[in-house]
């Protein structure tokens, strides 16, 4: 960026500009989405991002702002909408982990679960098992692309899964 020439500035005005309140904005978007506590569900998801921004390692694809808010909500909803009968910091948190983890570097993925731990005490994190998907993609990648298999890409490949 660079500073505009005195000339222009002077065609235009001052303005000024508020951080928006993204756990007020979290709070309303939960609601809609049928949360029936969605304030403490939206400090939590405030929080989380707050402590990941300041804790984490600075990358260029961290994104903890209100695009990263709303990507976590809108997966909250279709989470909430698939079991409306969850535990609601259950549906949080896997919200925040599927949305989250998969862009994390290795060594901030234990930050960030410790963070989660902390924000969301007593919940456990939950685990699925995708055994039938597991041996899909291991029948696909060793058979039709005569690939090995790492841990780490079929990590990943789950990892799509969940968010799709």
């Amino acid at each position: 960026r660079t500073e505009l020439p005195d000339n222009l500035k002077a065609l235009f005005r001052p303005m000024a500009m508020m951080v928006p309140d993204y756990a007020l904005i979290a709070e309303i978007r939960l609601f809609s989405f049928g949360f029936d506590f969605p304030k403490p569900c939206a400090q939590k998801l405030v929080s989380t991002f707050r402590l990941s921004s300041e804790q984490l390692s600075s990358q260029d694809h961290y994104d903890f702002g209100m695009r990263a808010v709303n990507t976590v909500i809108n997966t909250a909803g279709l989470l909430k909408s698939r079991d409306p009968t969850q535990d609601e910091d259950l549906t949080m948190l896997r919200a925040i982990r599927d949305s989250n983890l998969p862009k994390f570097l290795s060594d901030d993925i234990l930050l960030f679960r410790a963070i989660i731990k902390d924000i969301f005490p007593g919940v456990a994190e939950p685990s699925a098992e995708y055994a039938d998907l597991e041996a899909q993609i291991k029948a696909v990648a060793e058979g039709s692309f005569k690939l090995q298999l790492a841990p780490d890409f079929l990590v990943k490949c789950i990892q799509l899964y969940e968010m799709t």
